[in-house]
């Protein structure tokens, strides 16, 4: 048997599981997931987060935080939402600040206007002693720097995309890398050479449900349940035991969000 996996990034709020979110659930259970992790990307998106998990004790756990998306739109906002979010993360209801980030891919605010945002966020996280979901996309050189400026926090790269000195940058600055099904895309050798280099204690799994659905389920709307197909291609490319694999992402993933240690699903 499977150790319990840990999802450690999905969006359940998703209008997409409007209707099914129940067997949904369900589905995720069955397949071995003990415990996902629900990310909140704005401030109402957390407060969803937090009802969704309070209605699922034990299973859900969730995250909070002002992604560049929600930034952008809060324009002028974004300080009285970041009172918010702090607000918010005071109640020891959250298990991780996030997801933050550098979006460089989509037309968003300027490059100097997010990095303020995401390091605002960053000191955040740092006094309430957080750990951070990082969201990088086309924007490596700029994260690592930001990061750099703040060793005190910890956390992970979610949706990780980079090269293997992608990967040696960030874990000499103390993170985890998150891999999801984008390993299994036939294009993606690059990322599975990244993959190959990350060791073991760093290395978290993720769906990011409801994007990103792993071959061969690619073009549905991605779940927790299709977690299993990711671990079985990085367990593969890694040329590891999927159970040995399965047992150092769950403890991982409980070491960083500091999560009740799981039994099987």
């Amino acid at each position: 048997m499977l150790p319990a996996l840990v999802d450690t990034h999905c969006h359940l709020t998703h209008p997409r599981f409007a209707d099914d979110l129940e067997s949904t659930i369900g589905r995720a259970r069955a397949a071995g997931v003990a415990q996902a992790i629900t990310i909140g990307t704005s401030v109402a998106d957390a407060r969803r987060c937090l009802d969704l998990a309070s209605a699922h004790p034990g299973f859900l756990h969730c995250a909070a935080g002002i992604d560049p998306h929600a930034a952008h739109c809060a324009g002028a906002g974004f300080a009285a939402e970041l009172t918010e979010l702090e607000a918010l993360l005071r109640t020891g209801s959250f298990s991780a600040l996030g997801e933050i980030g550098l979006e460089y891919y989509h037309r968003l605010d300027e490059r100097d206007r997010q990095i303020a945002n995401l390091e605002a966020q960053l000191d955040l996280a740092e006094r309430l002693d957080l750990p951070v979901v990082i969201h990088s996309r086309d924007a490596h050189p700029d994260m690592l720097t930001v990061l750099a400026r703040h060793p005190a926090c910890r956390g992970v790269i979610h949706s990780f995309t980079g090269t293997p000195a992608d990967v040696q940058a960030f874990l000499a600055l103390g993170w985890y890398l998150s891999f999801n099904g984008m390993v299994t895309f036939k294009a993606n050798d690059i990322l599975r050479a990244a993959l190959g280099v990350t060791p073991n204690d760093r290395l978290l799994i993720e769906t990011d449900s409801p994007y990103l659905a792993p071959v061969p389920l690619r073009g549905k709307r991605c779940e927790p349940a299709f977690i299993t197909h990711t671990l079985n291609c990085i367990a593969e490319v890694r040329g590891q035991r999927v159970e040995d694999l399965a047992a150092w992402t769950t403890r991982n993933a409980q070491l960083l969000f500091r999560l009740p240690v799981s039994l099987p699903a």
